[in-house]
C-alpha cells in the first residue's frame, strides 16, 4: 500500500527566512525511508497557521502529518494547542515514548509538550524543533507508524503468531509477578 505523509515545520523565524529549517527535511527523509510518499516540509509561523496547515492536511487525506517545532515552553510555542484543536482523540503513548527516547540523552526532552492523536483518519504527531528531538521522534515512529496507519485504515491486528508470542510474554510476566518477593535480608548461600 501507498502511505502519504505531510511534514509541517512550525517556526516564526524559519518561516521569515531568518534561518533554514533543518528538522522538516530530516523528518521528510526519515518518512521516505519508511516507505511514505512525503509532501513538505511546509514551513509556517507558530500558532494559528499550524492549525490551518493541519486542517488542510487532514482534509487532503494524508495518512500521517508530522510537525516539528513549537512544542517547548517559550511564549511563542503553540503547536500542541493548535494540534489539540484539530484532534478527535489523543494518543498519549506516542509522545510519552518520544520523550522517554530523548530523556535517555538529554534532560531537556522533559520540556517537550508535543501531542499525538487522530483527526478523522489522519495520525498527527508533534516532534520537537531540535534535530536531536526529531531523531528521537523518528526512532519511535519507525517502530509503530506503519502499524498505526494500517489500523486507521481499518486493518486488523497482527497475525495470530504475533498475538500468541505477546501472550507468552505476558504469561511470563504474570508468572514472575506471582512469585514471592525475594527476602531482602537473606544472604547468598555460604555467606555468614
Amino acid at each position: 500500500p501507498t502511505y502519504r505523509a505531510l511534514v509541517v515545520t512550525a517556526s516564526n523565524r524559519a518561516s521569515a527566512g531568518v534561518y533554514a529549517d533543518k528538522g522538516g527535511p530530516l523528518i521528510a527523509e526519515g518518512l521516505t525511508a519508511l516507505g511514505f510518499t512525503v509532501d513538505g516540509p511546509q514551513v509556517v509561523p507558530d500558532g494559528d497557521p499550524v492549525e490551518a496547515a493541519l486542517r488542510a492536511g487532514v482534509a487532503a487525506g494524508y495518512d500521517v502529518i508530522v510537525t516539528t517545532g513549537g512544542t517547548g515552553i517559550s511564549p511563542t510555542d503553540a503547536t500542541p494547542e493548535a494540534t489539540r484543536r484539530v484532534l478527535d482523540h489523543e494518543i498519549p503513548g506516542i509522545p510519552e515514548a518520544i520523550r522517554a527516547e530523548g530523556l535517555a540523552k538529554v534532560p531537556t526532552a522533559a520540556l517537550s509538550r508535543g501531542l499525538a492523536g487522530v483527526a478523522s483518519r489522519t495520525l498527527i504527531v508533534n516532534l520537537p524543533g531540535s534535530t536531536g528531538g526529531v531523531r528521537d521522534g523518528l526512532a519511535v515512529l519507525a517502530r509503530l507508524l506503519v502499524h498505526a496507519v494500517d489500523q486507521l485504515r481499518g486493518g486488523d491486528h497482527p497475525d495470530r503468531g504475533a498475538r500468541a508470542e505477546h501472550r507468552d510474554l505476558a504469561g511470563d510476566a504474570d508468572r514472575r509477578r506471582d512469585r514471592p518477593a525475594p527476602d531482602k535480608d537473606a544472604r547468598p548461600a555460604g555467606v555468614a
